[in-house]
């Protein structure tokens, strides 16, 4: 019993004193905000026959639709051309922001509104990338993915030497956009344009408040215990969220590969062979044709998709053989991203593997990196080449809002 009771002491005491896997929750935070990034700039022309208000799915039918499913878009404020064009923009500025992770929290609650708001206009327009990023806007929301990585985590290396120092360190950007925000949110409220389901406005006013209780105990309050309960709170969300990111990868991959085990080309080994035949998702016909006239080739593909979906969940335990299996499944999103023109549905997928990927393995990247920024930029590079050092909680995170 006793063994029992400090097994679970420590499994609590993991949880809740630090975010865990920092620098996995930074690689998903890159990879879907470049992700939606890219598709935004690549439909940048078509924008109006995909989300416009004069699209095929006009505003009339959206806003049928909308009522009816309770979905959450900003879209459906307004009609007008402006409107649609200024929430256009705000998604891809508060994609290439979360990219680069200035102000996390903050642009992680607007990636989410961009995203929601565009996918939810028009339903129809999507895939299964879509879906992925949809449900991954969410749960960026409680993620604490600006820890390593991004401008917040600079900013903050920064503010720490100068406290060391004795300086005074004032931080005017968040309070600025946590009240342009509740602004925002309480002109949307008294008006009534949150036509959608509870959940999604809920969620906006919980964070809008939750940054505003943390920017106060971290200015205000002279003891160091309502910190910390915060900061543990911070830990707990981010941890659950970054659970139920690889449960949902699980779910992904095992659903997907046990309804192929129920097709009958799947069975007999020929599935692979039909998409690489039709035009649809054929940009490369040379190579698709390469491809298709090996038996082989296609046999392995078929079996290798399903052996790989399948079993992947059941290698969790086994850290090599997950490593395995991941670098496979990377590459084969990869070669379908490229054979059969699917770019963004390919790397939404390696975004949400990217969880999985391993610590060491990210912190050898990161050291090439910080080589090459050297390399590239001598003068900023000469501290950046050094080895990042390894994160550690500390109350003072509590002192910074609208960051990680």
């Amino acid at each position: 019993m006793n063994r029992f009771s400090l097994t679970v002491s420590a499994v609590i005491a993991r949880v809740t004193g630090s975010a865990l896997a920092p620098y996995q929750s930074a690689v998903v935070r890159i990879g879907f905000s470049l992700t939606w990034l890219m598709f935004l700039l690549r439909e940048f022309p078509h924008r109006q026959e995909l989300y416009g208000p004069d699209g095929p799915w006009d505003w009339e039918l959206a806003r049928q639709l909308i009522d009816t499913n309770g979905a959450f878009t900003t879209l459906m404020w307004s009609d007008g051309q402006g409107w649609f064009e200024a929430v256009y923009l705000l998604a891809l500025l508060s994609a290439a922001l979360l990219l680069l992770g200035w102000r996390t929290r903050a642009m992680s609650v607007l990636f989410m509104v961009g995203v929601l708001s565009l996918q939810n206009r028009s339903v129809f327009m999507g895939d299964g990338g879509d879906n992925v990023l949809h449900l991954m806007s969410v749960y960026l929301v409680f993620l604490r993915c600006g820890r390593v990585w991004s401008l917040d985590a600079r900013r903050e290396k920064r503010a720490q030497e100068a406290r060391a120092r004795g300086e005074r360190v004032t931080d005017r950007v968040g309070p600025a956009l946590w009240a342009v925000a509740g602004l925002v949110l309480v002109t949307v409220t008294v008006t009534g344009r949150f036509h959608s389901a509870w959940t999604i406005p809920a969620l906006l006013w919980a964070a809008w408040a939750a940054q505003g209780l943390w920017w106060a105990v971290g200015r205000r309050t002279k003891s160091a215990e309502p910190r910390v309960l915060l900061d543990v709170i911070g830990n707990i969300l981010h941890n659950g969220a970054l659970v139920v990111i690889m449960a949902e990868a699980c779910l992904i991959y095992a659903t997907a590969g046990w309804y192929k085990i129920q097709g009958s080309r799947w069975q007999d080994g020929t599935a692979a062979y039909y998409p690489l035949h039709l035009d649809y998702f054929s940009p490369w016909p040379a190579l698709a044709d390469l491809l298709a006239g090996s038996g082989t080739m296609v046999l392995l593909a078929t079996y290798g998709t399903v052996v790989v979906q399948v079993a992947f969940p059941f290698t969790l335990a086994n850290r090599r053989l997950k490593n395995i299996l991941l670098a496979l499944m990377m590459t084969e999103h990869a070669v379908i991203a490229v054979v059969l023109g699917l770019p963004f549905f390919s790397l939404a997928m390696i975004a949400t593997d990217a969880v999985f990927l391993p610590t060491t393995f990210l912190h050898r990247v990161g050291g090439w990196a910080s080589r090459a920024r050297g390399r590239l930029f001598p003068d900023v590079g000469r501290t950046a080449a050094a080895p990042e050092p390894r994160v550690q909680e500390d109350p003072e995170h509590a002192r910074v809002g609208f960051t990680a």
